[in-house]
């Protein structure tokens, strides 16, 4: 198995700009709760810190695919620069202003631009593609990268918030800006990876997200994102109702530990079917997952069937990037993939919204009965996909 991974990384400069593209994705699992930390540490205001936490989001998740199709224009090394500086300089004049005790309404103001970080597992993805198109490596990178992102989402919050408590509050949304613009700069030097730039193909193109098929695999992503949202919520609040919330990270870790091994798995292996039946099949197997968590009684349950649970999130993933990879223009690869990010954002702000009411009104199951709703949803949309094949949706992918 390891030997299928060792394969994707022969390619001169790979092991470089993945190791990049890691260190400048981690800030997006940094900066959003180390928000949240920094603002109760100082103030004790939780309403407030929710509330810069989720501008930030939502503007991150609206602006970042503006910022992607501009990369698919005019190329990586011309746009990340620019658009990591405005999030790093608007971040910092947020802690600044912290610090200072400006208005509350100056923070909201720098939280907007902080929104153009941009998504830099799409860059990496990107360049991936541009490697081992037309070959079973690109599914292996993918599911590598896949990998890579619950890693960030495992270490970055830990970080952020350990950082935030111990050294200063401040410290831990300071630290993802440090990362951003380190892992973004080292990222933009290997301009031997870099994808090419189709400019004439952008000529009168509209947006890669008018395509049905893309829609249909938003959906999917704002399902997901929901699933996720619900996960987290629940996990604080199943503990704590036990009398043991310190517990929740280790049933947080256990659910991302779970995409990460069925990743590594799912990227090993070949599967004949494609993408399509791939994807309903993983869909499927949320729905059916998400029923136990319905059922726990105590925290050791709770624990397996987030484990078991986190097991179709990375194929999901895996699935989904292919099916973009297949069926948006190469020169729109970037602003594609983004998409599917901004869907999953969106999708995690719904569901942490509709948890915390639905377990403030009716206890945790009720929260978790929101996750199960999600995965029913999904496979609802997922059988779309077969019902019409363009062209583009019909040649083959690579990552069959």
């Amino acid at each position: 198995m390891l030997g299928t991974y060792r394969q994707i990384f022969a390619a001169p400069g790979s092991a470089a700009f993945s190791a990049a593209g890691f260190v400048a994705r981690v800030p997006i699992a940094m900066v959003g709760i180390g928000i949240v930390t920094m603002l109760s540490e100082l103030r004790g205001d939780y309403a407030l810190a929710g509330a810069l936490a989720a501008v930030f989001a939502l503007t991150y998740a609206f602006i970042t695919p503006v910022v992607s199709r501009a990369v698919d224009r005019y190329g990586q090394s011309r746009v990340l620069p620019v658009a990591s500086g405005i999030s790093a300089t608007s971040i910092a004049a947020m802690l600044l202003c912290v610090r200072f005790g400006t208005p509350d309404w100056v923070l909201f103001v720098w939280a907007v631009p902080a929104g153009c970080m941009p998504t830099i597992g799409a860059m990496v993805r990107a360049r991936w593609t541009e490697l081992y198109r037309g070959t079973p490596l690109l599914r292996t990178a993918f599911a590598f990268e896949a990998v890579v992102d619950e890693l960030c989402f495992i270490a970055g919050p830990v970080v952020s918030v350990g950082l935030s408590v111990t050294v200063f509050p401040e410290a831990g949304p300071l630290a993802g800006l440090v990362l951003l613009v380190v892992g973004t700069l080292a990222l933009v030097a290997q301009r031997g990876t870099e994808p090419p730039v189709h400019s004439a193909s952008h000529d009168g193109r509209p947006s890669v997200v008018r395509t049905p098929a893309v829609w249909i695999l938003v959906a999917v992503m704002v399902s997901m994102g929901t699933i996720f949202g619900v996960i987290d919520v629940g996990a604080i609040a199943f503990t704590r109702s036990h009398d043991a919330p310190a517990s929740a990270t280790v049933v947080l870790a256990l659910f991302a530990a779970g995409s990460a091994v069925a990743g590594i798995v799912f990227g090993a292996i070949r599967v004949s079917a494609s993408l399509r039946k791939q994807l309903m099949v993983a869909v499927l197997a949320v729905a059916v997952l998400t029923i136990p968590l319905l059922l726990a009684d105590s925290i050791p349950a709770l624990a397996v069937a987030y484990a078991v649970a986190g097991m179709t999130v990375a194929p999901i993933m895996i699935a989904t990037t292919g099916l973009v990879e297949q069926i948006v223009p190469a020169a729109a690869l970037t602003e594609g993939i983004t998409w599917i990010v901004t869907g999953l954002g969106v999708g995690v702000a719904v569901g942490s919204a509709l948890a915390g009411r639905m377990i403030d009104e009716f206890g945790t199951t009720a929260g978790y009965a929101v996750a199960a709703g999600a995965a029913l949803l999904a496979s609802m949309v997922t059988p779309w996909l077969f019902v019409k094949q363009s062209a583009s949706t019909e040649r083959p992918s690579s990552t069959r």
